[in-house]
């Protein structure tokens, strides 16, 4: 089922077999993150979620450009009260929540929103071309989508102060030796080798996939014994499944599965 929305801001494509794929398109603006722009994001991910056809999606900005941060020209114009008042916050929950394998193909600039916005993702594939950077405080500012928790617990506390502190980039080859993305490859195969990942992933059986990726998340969150406990409970879950039988067979009878989602 392909998504019927109507976007401003993002193209939705499926380029493969279970696979949805979200480009941002403000390319004047270098896909600076608007609220609308959020928005449609979030709107994407929703119809991915609910739509059983679509095990794993990919976002990226396209070849030139991830997203170069917030849209500053919207910023200027919030005070504290409007700040308060905003559901920018609700977005980013929205997009964290996603259940479904999510992974960004980022080339050229990732800063600041643009940043936050790939760390949201569960795999993030780098383009030679990529910068990552938290370049808040040269305008004023820090950042508020969760750039000092995600970036410090990826890259640790040293790496991550100096590019909140100190604005400065970093560029993709620092990007993998410091464990922020999965892999880096040339530009112009970013956006098929994510595609190509995802495809991959989307073969798998998804109650483990969506599974394996929430036990994987917890373990940011919780001690490594409730961490161990909830993959236990998830890998009994799994065995009930139709899927595992499935696998189970394909294997013995040396034959690929044929996974169904139940």
């Amino acid at each position: 089922m392909t998504d019927t929305h109507t976007y401003i801001d993002i193209i939705v494509t499926d380029p493969a077999p279970h696979v949805r794929q979200i480009t941002m398109n403000r390319p004047k603006q270098l896909n600076a993150l608007s609220a609308n722009h959020l928005h449609e994001i979030v709107a994407a991910l929703n119809a991915a979620a609910d739509d059983d056809e679509v095990r794993a999606v990919v976002l990226t900005g396209g070849e030139k450009v991830f997203a170069a941060g917030a849209d500053l020209n919207e910023m200027a114009k919030r005070d504290l009260v409007g700040e308060l008042k905003s559901e920018r916050h609700r977005v980013w929950d929205s997009i964290r929540r996603f259940p479904k394998p999510l992974i960004a193909a980022v080339n050229g600039f990732a800063l600041g929103g643009g940043c936050e916005l790939a760390m949201h993702a569960d795999i993030i594939i780098a383009g030679a071309t990529a910068k990552f950077g938290q370049p808040e405080v040269n305008v004023g500012i820090m950042p508020g989508a969760g750039g000092t928790q995600r970036l410090a617990r990826t890259v640790g506390k040293s790496l991550a102060m100096r590019m909140v502190l100190s604005g400065e980039m970093i560029d993709a080859v620092t990007a993998l030796r410091s464990g922020l993305v999965a892999e880096v490859t040339p530009y112009e195969l970013t956006i098929e080798r994510a595609v190509r990942l995802a495809r991959t992933i989307a073969e798998k059986p998804p109650i483990s996939v969506r599974l394996a990726k929430e036990a994987v998340l917890k373990s940011f969150d919780l001690t490594l014994e409730a961490g161990l406990d909830f993959e236990r409970r998830a890998f009994n879950i799994i065995l009930a499944t139709e899927d595992r039988k499935e696998g189970v067979a394909a294997f013995l009878e040396k034959r690929r599965p044929a996974f169904k989602g139940r």
